[in-house]
């Protein structure tokens, strides 16, 4: 049981930690903002492959 408890306890401090460095680090792109086209190429249409098939 105790290996058990140790095992929950690493993880909860590696995802704290790996949340601060997060937070320290900041943005990873600052300015990013979504497309007004859905996301898509240019010249895509939706899940059109462009002819592939």
């Amino acid at each position: 049981m105790s290996v058990l408890a140790g095992f929950a306890l690493l993880l909860v401090v590696v995802f704290v930690v790996s949340y601060a460095v997060g937070r320290q680090a900041g943005p990873v792109a600052p300015g990013l903002t979504p497309s007004r086209g859905g996301g898509t190429s240019p010249g895509m249409d939706g899940h059109n492959m462009g002819g592939m098939r």
